[in-house]
């Protein structure tokens, strides 16, 4: 018997949402996820396995061929770029905005703007599609923070609901994405166990497309 497929996932969020919709191809785990310590998990098909990582590690363990397929938010693929993977499927799952964020009415300062986050490509995009030049400060979380003690004039992240954001009298400025978690695959491994591979992405296909109504409801609810 040939090794178990590989699909690294990240902790949080994403996996919760991806649980159903895995089962749903009949993969789940030996162990719930969220009680186990363990990071490599068994599941009810002998031919799949879950690797449970950090978010913005997915990409790299799927590139490197340490995981065949990955389920990655797409802010991330944003900011590292998809080089060396197959992106073939948008799960629907884990939605949200990427934004621009900063206090409403706030005077725009004569200096360079300073924004605040942790995607610093995509800011950097953003801002040069506009014709901006701006100061771009590397936070690793609390984003919204930095305007109310005067680090930066602007941040840029993932915003849901946006009642944290309003909790810290911010409010979306700018919209630069919608965000969903997309299936990505190793493209060595779509050349290597392309049957195995592609059975896998049509049976996630199926499982997404079962879900649809209920996501789009979701997403207008």
């Amino acid at each position: 018997m040939s090794e178990p497929l590989t699909i690294a996932v990240s902790k949080g969020r994403i996996l919760e949402e991806a649980l159903p919709l895995l089962a749903r191809a009949g993969i789940v785990p030996r162990e719930d996820p969220a009680r186990s310590r363990r990071l490599v998990l068994e599941t009810s098909r002998p031919d799949v396995r879950l690797l449970v990582i950090r978010a913005a590690d997915v990409p790299t363990y799927v590139r490197h061929g340490a995981a065949e397929l990955g389920i990655a938010g797409r802010d991330v693929l944003l900011e590292q770029g998809s080089e060396g993977l197959y992106v073939p499927l948008d799960l629907g799952i884990a939605r949200c905005r990427m934004m621009v964020a900063g206090r409403p009415g706030a005077e725009i300062p004569r200096r360079r703007l300073r924004v605040a986050t942790k995607y610093v490509n995509v800011t950097r995009r953003h801002y040069a599609a506009k014709g901006e030049q701006v100061e771009i400060i590397k936070l690793y979380g609390s984003m919204e923070l930095a305007p109310l003690v005067g680090l930066a004039d602007r941040i840029v992240d993932l915003v849901d609901t946006g009642r944290t954001l309003a909790a810290n009298g911010l409010a979306p400025l700018e919209h630069i994405a919608d965000i969903s978690s997309r299936l990505v695959v190793n493209r060595a491994a779509m050349k290597v166990r392309n049957a195995a591979v592609r059975a896998l992405v049509a049976e996630l296909e199926r499982a997404v497309t079962a879900d649809a109504p209920a996501a789009e409801g979701a997403a207008h609810g």
